[in-house]
């Protein structure tokens, strides 16, 4: 349901929105099942940590406001023209946005592929590198697809490496606190956007 606003206004869908909703709904049941059948087993941390410790709370704050904040001034305004697409013009599509992005987007990027890959290994170590491999694969993928690729850009390198990181606080964040915590994260991220 929190996926169904940013899909219903994407411009340009080749396929009905109820198609699109069942395959997210269908994915998301899947992706879900991983984490709640192997995160807590093999992390022996819960999923969801309703009393989250001050100290990652705070560092999670922190680095949110000033990630969008440097997201904000140094790489929005030239992602802003590679892909204007990506980011909202209206209160409406930011809401949109940043439901999609905590529905389905860190579910796809961390969640589930931490929790399969902490099965498949083991150990968190391998599990931690592997999703944020995951993640930039499935970024230089998209990246390829756009209609103007960033890719032979010099700058991609940077915003590569920034996503990286990114991503690799998001996987630290989900150790320390769960899905929450995540979320908090994500949401103070994706509030940069509304500075605009």
């Amino acid at each position: 349901m929190v996926c169904w606003p940013r899909i219903a206004t994407v411009p340009h869908q080749r396929y009905p929105v109820w198609y699109l909703e069942a395959v997210v709904l269908l994915g998301s049941i899947v992706l879900w099942g991983f984490v709640f059948a192997w995160h807590t087993q093999y992390t022996q941390c819960p999923v969801f940590t309703w009393k989250v410790a001050a100290w990652p709370f705070a560092l999670a704050t922190v680095a949110g406001l000033a990630t969008a904040l440097f997201w904000h001034i140094a790489l929005d305004p030239w992602l802003r023209v590679k892909a204007p697409g990506n980011y909202p013009t209206t209160m409406a599509q930011w809401l949109a946005m940043t439901l999609f992005s905590l529905g389905l987007k860190q579910l796809f990027f961390v969640f589930a592929p931490f929790a399969w890959l902490i099965r498949l290994f083991g150990k968190k170590a391998p599990a931690f590198i592997l999703t944020i491999a995951f993640s930039l694969a499935v970024i230089i993928i998209r990246e390829y697809r756009l209609p103007s690729p960033t890719l032979a850009e010099p700058f991609f390198p940077w915003l590569l490496a920034f996503r990286g990181a990114v991503e690799a606080f998001s996987v630290y964040l989900y150790l320390r606190g769960g899905v929450l915590l995540v979320w908090w994260w994500d949401l103070l991220l994706q509030s940069r956007l509304l500075l605009n």
